[in-house]
């Protein structure tokens, strides 16, 4: 068996850091996420450079990026101004997203969902060929304005993305880490039972539960998921969360478990202690301080 990891601390892992990481830091993170074994990472997001003041220099971290063999980039994109500049900074892979809670959606990208749902629809049909796209949907478990979200709201919203393009990736994303295992396992086998197994699994571990919401998405049949090395990351626009699951934790996880990760153990970690020495960053997870890990 095999499971498919995405790197996200180049993105959602530096984005709350208030204090500049020079982009020679965020190349060199990058590297060596690269030189572990990661295929697929994302490296950005296109975005104000007011919002996020951290992602201004992600076209020079994405160009520098795309030079490194196999590797898949993905940027985020909310809107039509970055959905063109990624394309014409050639992102292998576009990351629209959008909130499944209103009040969420209007604190992070200022309009209401069905406002981001109509652009994103569009950007979706004018994509290039030969351009990946994921619809991320954040806030579809639990909201930090309106609490745990309905399960109903939330695969409304799943039905609505997915159906915009049967090749298109859906991640269902756990934005503030408070998801329950149990729901996260009935949402995605509710989605996959519906339309396929076409989804992501974007989790955090604010509580501690992002392994084990990890699983509950595997066990529902999810083969895709986000990880940040080092644990490092957060959404500046959702109040209380912490770091991502940690990369780290989740391969081993998944190794302990015999499915395959393609993954380079003591590389990994080395990029690991890489993320969690930046300046600023709030690493997490476990696997790194455990005697006897590094073999």
């Amino acid at each position: 068996m095999n499971v498919t990891l995405s790197e996200v601390s180049p993105r959602d892992g530096l984005q709350p850091i208030k204090e500049w990481v020079p982009t020679e830091t965020k190349v060199a993170l990058v590297r060596a996420l690269h030189a572990a074994g990661v295929t697929r990472m994302e490296v950005g997001s296109f975005v104000s450079p007011k919002a996020i003041p951290q992602m201004a220099d992600t076209n020079e971290v994405l160009k520098a990026a795309k030079q490194l063999d196999g590797l898949e980039c993905t940027v985020l994109v909310p809107n039509r101004r970055g959905f063109d500049t990624a394309i014409q900074a050639g992102a292998d892979r576009l990351g629209f997203f959008m909130s499944v809670t209103e009040s969420h959606n209007k604190a992070n990208l200022n309009r209401t969902r069905m406002e981001s749902f109509a652009e994103l629809a569009k950007l979706v049909q004018e994509t290039p060929k030969g351009t990946k796209i994921r619809f991320n949907l954040s806030c579809s478990f639990h909201c930090p304005f309106e609490g745990v979200v309905p399960e109903a709201e939330a695969l409304d919203w799943i039905e609505r993305a997915q159906a915009l393009d049967a090749d298109m990736e859906v991640a269902i994303a756990d934005t503030t880490g408070n998801a329950a295992p149990d729901q996260v396992r009935r949402v995605f086998t509710h989605a996959i039972e519906s339309w396929g197994n076409r989804f992501a699994f974007h989790g955090h571990d604010t509580y501690g539960l992002g392994l084990a919401n990890m699983l509950a998405a595997w066990e529902a049949g999810c083969r895709v998921f986000d990880a940040g090395s080092g644990g490092i990351g957060g959404c500046p626009y959702a109040p209380g969360a912490t770091g991502n699951t940690a990369m780290e934790d989740a391969v081993w996880m998944f190794e302990r478990m015999g499915v395959s990760t393609g993954l380079n153990w003591p590389k990994l970690l080395e990029a690991a202690d890489m993320a969690a020495a930046i300046p600023g960053a709030m690493p997490g997870g476990r696997v790194r301080g455990v005697p006897g890990a590094r073999g």
